[in-house]
């Protein structure tokens, strides 16, 4: 036992270099000023009233947020019966559905967001569509293996239980399929939800500079102003927002798993 607890100390080394002290800098940033010295500074919350004062950096929030809930939804709505339908095949199918569907993850997001921005910039659409088509692609393959995973080690029993009960296969959908998948559901809207809130260079790319999410907010304070102070403060407002979305998305499925 002693042996493989020395095996975690590379872990917490790698994990305090590069998470903890990260963040601490963030924290740190956050709440300080551009010009103060390391030995002498002062704490402040003008990075954050400044944040919160500002109607246009609330209107990036709010917009973040939508594009979010929207693509969740989406990828919920084509995930579901995507995976319902795998689920439904027999093993050996299954598993060439799955390997087709995670085949394009292999490649970087980045370079298939390049490939999109090619193919869309032939069309007449609006920029909000190509930022939708471009979250839901890179975001949907996560919905659809969370949900495939409840429906695949559901045991067939309770189906069968089901119809022997006299229930048809709308009701046995309803009652006791749908039910049982929730979990695989809440995973994914956490998968999709929390990367799609932050996710900055599929609007850069495929919004063509006319959507400004709370990522490309970020990015441009860190990269451009050099403003690493206020980018900190915002960068500590969304790790919040996520905490916060982790915290209840939990708290629903701890209580679906206890009904």
């Amino acid at each position: 036992m002693k042996s493989f607890r020395n095996m975690t100390y590379p872990y917490i080394v790698w994990l305090a270099l590069f998470v903890v002290a990260p963040m601490l800098m963030i924290v740190f940033y956050a709440f300080t000023n551009a010009g103060n010295d390391m030995l002498v500074f002062k704490f402040t919350l003008e990075n954050f009233t400044r944040f919160f004062q500002d109607p246009d950096f609330l209107r990036v929030l709010y917009t973040s947020l939508k594009i979010a809930f929207i693509t969740t939804v989406i990828c919920v709505l084509i995930g579901y019966p995507t995976a319902y339908v795998i689920a439904k095949q027999d093993e050996n199918k299954q598993a060439v559905y799955i390997l087709l569907l995670t085949l394009p993850m292999w490649i970087n997001m980045l370079v298939r967001t390049y490939a999109w921005k090619g193919i869309l910039m032939n069309f007449n659409i609006s920029s909000e569509f190509k930022v939708f088509v471009g979250m839901v692609y890179n975001f949907l393959p996560y919905m659809i293996i969370q949900i495939y995973t409840s429906l695949a080690k559901m045991d067939k029993n309770l189906l069968d239980a089901s119809y022997d009960l006299g229930a048809n296969k709308m009701q046995t959908f309803l009652r006791v399929v749908l039910p049982l998948s929730i979990p695989g559901v809440i995973s994914g809207i956490t998968l999709v939800f929390l990367p799609a809130v932050s996710s900055f260079f599929i609007p850069k790319l495929l919004g063509g500079g006319d959507y400004v999410l709370i990522g490309n907010l970020i990015e441009t304070y860190f990269i451009t102003t050099g403003d690493w102070n206020f980018g900190s403060a915002i960068s500590l407002i969304m790790a919040i927002i996520i905490i916060v979305s982790m915290y209840f998305t939990k708290k629903i499925d701890k209580r679906i798993g206890e009904e």
